[in-house]
């Protein structure tokens, strides 16, 4: 959008200014730019404004500090979503016993803005308890509307100034309850003036558009179970379509209409479930699920006839539940093999670059930017590696969390967040 354009290359001015004297003309366009700051969406859903991992209005500093500090930590409550923040407002979405809060904390101090507490009873199965009673799903903000996927799978529309409840949708009936191990694990997406998320179960589902203010049911598409993957937006064919990894493969349904425009089949094989978020580059979808190697797909159409291509397939990395990122046709990922291993592959072929240490997690969450990857591993080590490199190329690890982190990190000039089982804190540097 032109607003965040504006803004995002302003920033970039107010780094240079740091550098170099300053024009007049340059300081009458930091008094204008300055004011939007308070408004601008840095971190509005999972992996960021693309869900690509990129971080758009961050430069990194020219050197790396040996240690970060902590500026505040609060209680905040159990669950997997990244926090997401507007200006200096931070909203995250958690479980405390059984509830779901939905709160707004300021970006400076921490403290509460406002909070709402809601009911959501979920009785966890056998096998699911290590990772909890959730929210396993990610917030998303737009237009100045929260959407929330609770563990039950119910959508909830939140005023973000106020924390008001705006709407609801509840597919339970429709669907059935989720799955006892897992819950609801995708997240909502926005188009335009639709909001889309998958709803059901293993054996029932559907992927439902709705009116981004109303609720409205506006279509749904496909009857094939649940989606533990979050889907992201893209455009083929010149077609502006959502791409999907459900239960039994990887789709492209057009926004507009809800039509399922092409598929590929990857079905979940028993207890391996499709997971991670694809990833899209240059006309293709990189994905990769739990003991199934990773592919790169190619959806093309000729005449109106849409088909997949497969251009390469990868046996020795599976991406489990990390999402992989993509930066100058490098893929940043993390394999359950070799009992958890980083490693970076050309996406044009398929190749290895390089792998880093085997054992060296069991869950990852990447994040881009110029010159580098961060890296959070599920122990709350924060690694930053050089892009670009023939190998593994470390150059700083930072303790931000003594407990497991399983949600992304928002990085923010000089400021990093950071969600662990139950507190949410900000370091400094």
């Amino acid at each position: 959008e032109p607003y965040t354009e504006i803004y995002f290359h302003a920033s970039h001015v107010v780094f240079a200014m740091l550098q170099k004297p300053a024009s007049l003309s340059l300081l009458a366009l930091l008094l204008i730019v300055v004011p939007l700051q308070a408004d601008t969406l840095f971190w509005p859903g999972w992996l960021g404004p693309n869900r690509d991992g990129r971080l758009l209005e961050f430069t990194p500093p020219k050197s790396w500090p040996e240690s970060l500090d902590k500026a505040w930590q609060v209680e905040v409550g159990a669950g997997y979503g990244t926090p997401l923040v507007q200006g200096d407002s931070v909203f995250i979405h958690t479980r405390v016993a059984e509830q779901e809060v939905l709160q707004c904390l300021d970006l400076g101090s921490g403290k509460v803005r406002w909070k709402q507490e809601f009911d959501v009873p979920f009785k966890i199965g056998g096998g699911g308890e290590y990772h909890g009673k959730g929210p396993k799903s990610n917030p998303l903000l737009a237009d100045g509307r929260l959407y929330t996927l609770s563990i039950s799978g119910v959508l909830a529309s939140w005023d973000a100034k106020t924390g008001e409840q705006l709407w609801v949708r509840d597919y339970q009936e429709q669907f059935g309850k989720g799955h006892p191990y897992w819950g609801a694990s995708t997240s909502p997406i926005v188009s335009g003036n639709r909001v889309m998320v998958h709803f059901g179960n293993d054996d029932i589902g559907a992927l439902v558009a709705m009116d981004a203010k109303s609720g409205r049911e506006i279509w749904r598409s496909g009857k094939d179970g649940t989606s533990y993957s979050s889907p992201l937006l893209a455009d083929f064919g010149d077609v502006h379509q959502i791409v999907q990894w459900n239960h039994e493969a990887i789709v492209g349904v057009e926004i507009e209409t809800g039509k399922e425009l092409w598929r590929h089949p990857m079905p979940h094989l028993t207890h391996n479930q499709n997971m991670p978020t694809p990833s899209v580059y240059e006309g293709h979808v990189i994905v990769g699920g739990e003991n199934r190697g990773m592919y790169s797909l190619q959806p093309v159409v000729e005449k109106l006839n849409w088909s997949v291509k497969e251009r390469w397939y990868q046996p020795k990395a599976a991406l489990d539940m990390s999402s992989a990122v993509i930066v100058d046709g490098r893929l940043y990922g993390m394999t359950h093999y070799n009992a958890g291993q980083l490693f970076c592959l050309d996406v044009a072929t398929g190749e290895f670059i390089w792998q880093g240490p085997p054992r060296s997690a069991n869950n990852v969450t990447f994040l881009t930017m110029k010159g580098y990857v961060a890296a959070l591993i599920n122990n709350g080590n924060l690694k930053i590696l050089r892009s670009g490199t023939a190998k593994y190329d470390e150059v700083r690890s930072y303790k931000v969390a003594d407990d497991a982190t399983w949600a992304a990190p928002v990085m923010l000039p000089g400021k990093i967040l950071v969600k662990d089982v139950n507190t949410l804190t900000l370091w400094k540097y």
